[in-house]
């Protein structure tokens, strides 16, 4: 079942030419492409279905700096000034709002960990408050535990998944730029191993620059020019109770249920991590890269079915540019939620906010979060393809920092100084040896 999503309207011509080609209408696509246009850079969006019908509208909305990787931390910090500043450039509100986030623990250990990561967050100033048992309780007051402490960070906040993307989206064109709906990219065409134009369904566009952000598709689109690029996804599923709750936090996560206010007045209830992993041709081809990560969330973690690999998001097939693509069968990556954890997230955030219970499920979905072998995205123009730049494997983190990535993507592009250093996501580092990438935070 499709999370809800607003509608836009689109582009109706495709151009003959661009600047630049996005491929992707999900949240790194769109913004790389709406800074691109605020630029004077004539750019064209593609996207095979609705732009943010996949993950970019089935995820949290949360934007936030804490216990973020310290290689992402930057770009997060520099994705919420960004987000600051979306309604008052495209006149339409997008659901931010810096709410402050809330953890909350019973666990000695993970509140010593989110100790670690405040001494860390202090040294790059990012705000972050430890509470002590009292002023967890204090701040807990809605729910039913005891807790032994927790944190608290205030400059975090949450956007509207249902609307921002597609908000951004309309800014782009409102900007000179063109988004086109339902016409996937079928390849590349190449010019002495340059990019010299993009094969739609509806024809090429000649370009010399293409980002790739097709999100769960982009391995296998990468895999059409023989680029190899290790990426798994997970099938993560989500509910929403209708509107009504009193007096609970805006964005809270616990280790048994995390919630989210959502602009309806309703919440969003997600187990934090917990996902099915669903067998692909992909995830057998990159198994080895991904072992140490599932090694690491083996708890939560729990193995799929076939569903991924009928869906073909994964494919190791090569296509025909002059076919009907896996794209085009299968416009909008739609999964089947768990319902066995729809369950029992919805009956762990009754026993924890038991003002939940007062209000029934009004939704429920699924999303396939794309991964990389170290958890950090991969963004940077491919040596052996000049001209093409990717932009994949955010690992579930792309809502809240998909501003900073467009913005760093559309500097690189432009010649001017990148927004954040680029160097901590070049994707060659992911063919070097996958065993010893992960950082500390």
């Amino acid at each position: 079942m499709p999370a809800p999503l607003l509608h836009i309207e689109t582009s109706p011509t495709l151009p003959d030419e661009a600047d630049v080609v996005v491929i992707g209408g999900g949240v790194v696509g769109v913004f790389t492409a709406y800074y691109l246009a605020r630029s004077g850079v004539k750019v064209a969006l593609l996207e095979k279905g609705r732009v943010a019908a996949e993950q970019s509208s089935r995820n949290w909305g949360w934007c936030r700096q804490q216990n973020r990787d310290a290689r992402e931390l930057p770009m997060a910090t520099r994705s919420l000034e960004l987000w600051d500043k979306v309604a008052e450039e495209t006149g339409e509100d997008a659901g931010f709002r810096r709410c402050g986030l809330l953890y909350l623990s019973q666990d000695e250990a993970e509140i010593a960990s989110w100790a670690k990561w405040r001494d860390f967050a202090k040294t790059v100033g990012v705000e972050t408050h430890m509470l002590s048992a009292a002023e967890a309780a204090e701040r807990g007051t809605a729910t039913t535990y005891l807790w032994k402490g927790g944190v608290f960070s205030p400059t975090d906040g949450v956007a509207d998944p249902s609307r921002a993307v597609p908000v951004i989206a309309r800014g782009i064109m409102a900007a000179g730029g063109t988004v086109h709906q339902n016409c996937a990219a079928r390849g590349l065409e190449l010019s002495a191993g340059r990019v010299t134009g993009v094969v739609t369904e509806a024809g090429v566009i000649r370009t010399k620059t293409v980002v790739m952000a097709g999100g769960a598709w982009a391995s296998s689109f990468c895999n059409q020019v023989g680029i190899r690029f290790p990426q798994a996804a997970v099938r993560a599923s989500i509910l929403s109770v209708a509107p009504g709750a009193m007096d609970l936090p805006d964005a809270l996560h616990t280790s048994q249920v995390s919630i989210t206010r959502r602009m309806d007045g309703g919440y969003t209830l997600a187990i934090s991590g917990r996902a099915r992993v669903d067998t692909t041709p992909q995830q057998l081809r990159f198994s080895r890269e991904f072992i140490p990560m599932f090694i690491r969330r083996w708890r939560s973690l729990a193995p799929g079915g076939l569903g991924g690999w009928c869906e073909g998001h994964e494919t190791l097939k090569k296509w025909s540019l002059d076919d009907i693509t896996p794209m085009e069968k299968n416009r909008i990556l739609d999964p089947k939620p768990d319902e066995g954890q729809i369950r029992l997230t919805y009956q762990r955030a009754k026993k924890l906010l038991p003002e939940l219970a007062k209000f029934p499920i009004a939704n429920r979905w699924a999303g396939y979060i794309d991964s990389t072998p170290d958890g950090v995205p991969a963004i940077g123009e491919i040596e052996a393809v000049p001209g093409f730049i990717l932009a994949a494997g955010f690992s579930g983190h792309g809502f809240g920092i998909g501003p900073g990535a467009g913005h760093m993507i559309a500097d690189l592009i432009t010649g001017r100084s990148p927004l954040v250093d680029p160097n901590p996501y070049k994707p060659e580092r992911l063919n070097r040896s996958a065993w010893g990438n992960v950082a500390d935070f």
